[in-house]
């Protein structure tokens, strides 16, 4: 339960990532990530909107969806939407010379 907001179910993942690579408190980082996932401070934390959001964005859900973005295609897409760095996707960029 990533930032104790249920994980990838709902944006504790995210949260989480902004803490550890911004090093921002958890109100600042809730914030930027409702900023930058275009919703309300307290959409993160419901499972439902937050299905919606991944599915649209494309970053990422739970459940495996056909065609959605899965592995490193979703960390590469909330690496952007985030503006953060995330080693994996660094290092598949080096490999792929992107």
């Amino acid at each position: 339960m990533a930032s104790a907001m249920g994980g990838i179910r709902t944006a504790g993942d995210l949260v989480a990532w902004m803490q550890m690579t911004r090093k921002m408190k958890i109100d600042e980082a809730k914030t930027y990530v409702a900023d930058k996932l275009g919703v309300e401070l307290i959409a993160l934390t419901d499972e439902e909107i937050m299905r919606q959001v991944r599915e649209d964005l494309d970053i990422g859900i739970i459940t495996s969806v056909s065609g959605s973005a899965k592995g490193i295609a979703a960390k590469w897409k909330i690496a952007e939407l985030l503006d953060i760095d995330i080693n994996s996707v660094n290092h598949f960029r080096a490999k792929v010379g992107i």
